[in-house]
């Protein structure tokens, strides 16, 4: 078989077979997806190989080995086809999650919630990674382009075509975009204008994501070889042959290049001249590795995953109770390694893993359609993309959920009629995950009383009221503003005028919710009653 159509035609032919308000109320208004342009946070993953070049997120807090296994479906989002993916990953940045699809389209849906933002139709399908930098979401697609998009609205700024599909992921550095092609090529371009600084022509076609570090590009090709480039002028630095076609995308940590080749070996090499560090023997070998703490993490067609010594190559642990290959790259986070496998498209399923870091045990899993998408994980929340040939596929969001726990507290204990009365109802995320869309409902203004006003507080987004006319009666609505950290508050006051005469009961009740899966649901509602003396 020709090498330029080794790895994703290989899959498309295997799928082709199987489907023939006033101010006092102090209010903030929730955020929106223009926040997708501010400037991103240390923890969010904006492009396959992470900022760092190793798939690991070492900022993550929420998810760790201690709670993986209560992950909980968050979310998930039917947006195209996933079929023929490589080795895609979602990028996640300012609370907003980009993706590709099979249908043709890069998709941007709201990473709380999994609503669509926004869709962009290129002209064939998009088995690249996302990479969002300054506002921009870079791409490439098979129909020969790499488009430059707006992160906020989808429009396209630019696009460059090259002379064969896209399925390489961008990596941007420095106001420059890196990426491959089917037609052996390896691009700069300038990521505000989309004009090409340089192209380096290997033997094969280039579908590994390139890694830059230290002013060098390191990228795979078809021709069996790694490349190291000169990041400013593309000229070769480098190249390392193996015995043949190197698909994985290259991981960077301390001066040496981690990579697969379907030759069946994984290797170290010298990052400065390309010198053999180690050599680890495997089956073949598509999946790209992350490094983290000194261990390299890569799975095999072997139908296993590896966890050797980044400085010798030893092997540390392997877990090989997987029933499918695995082909896409790990994400490490927090002492948890995070995996997908497939079948390789014979039933159109696979699953998604938690392995510890540490000794490789299985800590969680969870059944998907076919994937080879690999895993980003972004403040406590876990997103994977997943799919068959028949119907639409899927953006999976997991997490652990947060706690929320509700008080109702008076403002006295003894009221008579005329007396302004004050409810606090303070709602506390218990963790250990992020608490998002909470809603405080079931709320009214008690019979025996009437509306006066309403005050909110807490960290971090206020929230928004529906409420009752001043002097009257009804329901209130409260939403807060923005996601609740753990161990933190937010508060809403109802103060309301007793109208009832004495030996009047009044009854108060609240309930708290949240999109966030609630492991807790008893501590979520709260009832009081008062006297009129």
């Amino acid at each position: 078989m020709n090498s330029s159509i080794r790895v994703v035609d290989k899959f498309r032919i295997m799928l082709s077979i199987i489907t023939i308000v006033p101010l006092w109320l102090m209010l903030v208004a929730p955020s929106t997806s223009a926040d997708a342009q501010a400037t991103s946070s240390p923890a969010d993953w904006t492009q396959f190989h992470r900022d760092n070049m190793q798939r690991w997120n070492p900022y993550e807090t929420v998810l760790g080995v201690n709670n993986v296994g209560s992950l909980q479906l968050k979310w998930k989002n039917p947006v195209g086809f996933f079929r023929a993916i490589l080795q895609p990953a979602l990028a996640v940045v300012n609370g907003v999650a980009y993706s590709g699809s099979d249908d043709g389209s890069v998709y941007a849906l709201n990473a709380s919630t999994g609503a669509k933002l926004w869709s962009f139709a290129t002209g064939n399908a998009v088995d690249s990674s996302p990479a969002v930098a300054n506002g921009i979401v870079y791409v490439g697609s098979a129909d020969n382009n790499v488009y430059a998009l707006s992160a906020s609205t989808g429009a396209k700024l630019w696009s460059y075509t090259t002379g064969n599909s896209v399925v390489s992921s961008p990596t941007v550095a420095n106001g420059v975009v890196y990426v491959g092609s089917f037609d052996g090529n390896v691009y700069a371009l300038n990521a505000s204008t989309g004009a090409k600084l340089w192209s380096y022509k290997t033997g094969a076609a280039v579908s590994s994501s390139p890694a830059v570090a230290n002013g060098v590009v390191y990228v795979g090709s078809q021709d069996d070889n790694v490349y190291a480039l000169n990041a400013s002028t593309g000229a070769k630095v480098w190249n390392y042959t193996t015995g043949n076609s190197v698909v994985s995308s290259p991981a960077i940590a301390n001066g040496v290049v981690y990579f697969g080749s379907q030759d069946a070996n994984v290797y170290a090499l010298n990052a400065s001249t390309g010198a053999k560090v180690w050599s680890y023997p495997a089956i073949e070998v598509e999946a790209s590795p992350a490094v983290a703490n000194g261990v390299v993490y890569i799975g095999t067609d072997d139908l296993n995953v590896y966890a050797l010594n980044a400085s010798t190559g030893a092997l540390l642990w392997i877990y090989s109770k997987f029933p499918f290959f695995v082909l896409s790259g790990p994400a490490v986070a927090n002492g948890v390694v995070y995996f997908t496998s497939t079948d390789g498209g014979r039933n159109q399923i696979g699953n998604v893993y938690a392995l510890n870091a540490s000794t490789g045990a299985l800590l969680w899993n969870y059944p998907t359609g076919y994937l080879i998408s690999s895993p980003t994980i972004v403040d406590g929340v876990l997103y994977v993309r997943a799919g068959n040939a028949s119907a639409p596929g899927n953006v999976y969001a997991f997490s652990v959920g947060a706690d929320l726990f509700l008080r109702i507290i008076p403002s006295a204990t003894t009221v008579h009629q005329d007396d302004l009365l004050t409810f606090e109802f303070p709602v506390w995320n218990l963790g250990p995950g992020i608490a998002e869309g909470e809603v405080l409902s079931n709320l009214q203004v008690p019979a025996g009383t009437t509306f006066d006003y309403l005050r909110i507080s807490g960290t971090p987004g206020l929230g928004t009221c529906t409420h009752p006319p001043y002097g009257g009666t009804g329901q209130i609505v409260c939403h807060e503003g923005d996601g609740m950290a753990p161990n933190t508050t937010w508060t809403v006051r109802l103060t309301v005028k007793v109208t009832a005469p004495a030996g009047t009961v009044i009854t108060e009740s609240a309930a708290t919710l949240a999109d966030t899966p609630d492991p807790n649901l008893a501590n979520n509602t709260v009832t009081m009653s008062l006297t009129v003396q």
